[in-house]
């Protein structure tokens, strides 16, 4: 299992890390990694975080503070 994150625009473009995506080896150091580092994300535009362990979503969730 490889897990990764997709991230997308507002209006559900994909966007496409400069090098490709992330691999993390599990839940628990994607969710650490995205932690550390939505801010840099959303300063790049991005605006949601789609986590995927495979091809599979697990969830998504807004970058932005509520």
């Amino acid at each position: 299992m490889v897990w990764t994150w997709r991230y997308e625009k507002a209006d559900g473009t994909a966007v496409v890390p400069e090098g490709g995506p992330e691999e993390f080896a599990g839940q628990g150091d994607a969710e650490t990694w995205i932690g550390e580092s939505w801010k840099q994300l959303v300063g790049d535009g991005i605006d949601t975080a789609v986590l995927l362990d495979d091809d599979r979503v697990i969830y998504s969730m807004s970058l932005h503070e509520a």
